[in-house]
Parts: structure tokens; sequence; C-alpha cells
């Protein structure tokens, strides 16, 4: 039985993103190791998008008369 992978939060992505983005700015990297980095980065920032998303959907608007609906 496969595991599961545990989702990565907001905040582990960012992160991630960060290591990757100091990676592309060394003097030493490769051509082939920046491609390889560009990659990893795009499929974080979309994984990023889509955990937005979901927040954005779950977050309440509190109305004028105290009652509550999905934003």
């Amino acid at each position: 039985m496969a595991e599961k992978k545990k989702k990565q939060t907001l905040e582990e992505m960012f992160g991630q993103l960060e290591t990757i983005i100091g990676e592309l700015e060394a003097d030493d990297v490769s051509l082939e190791k920046s491609f390889d980095l560009y990659n990893k980065g795009m499929n974080l920032l979309k994984e990023c998008g889509k955990s937005i998303d979901e927040v954005e959907k779950k977050v309440l608007v509190l109305d004028e008369d105290g009652s509550t609906h999905e934003f």
C-alpha cells in the first residue's frame, strides 16, 4: 500500500522556492541544473496557487447582519 504524501504548507513551499532561487543565483550553476531548478520552481508555484485558491474558498465573509457565508 502506497503512503499518501503529506501536503506541504505554503510556508514550506515558499521556503523551497527561496532555496531554488538562491541556487539559481549561484555563479557556478550549470545550464542543465538551471533548467531543472526552474522546472521545480514552476511546479512549486503551481502548487502554491492551488493552495491559495483552496484557502480563498474557505474564507468566510461576515455580513452586516452577523451571518457568515463563503467568500
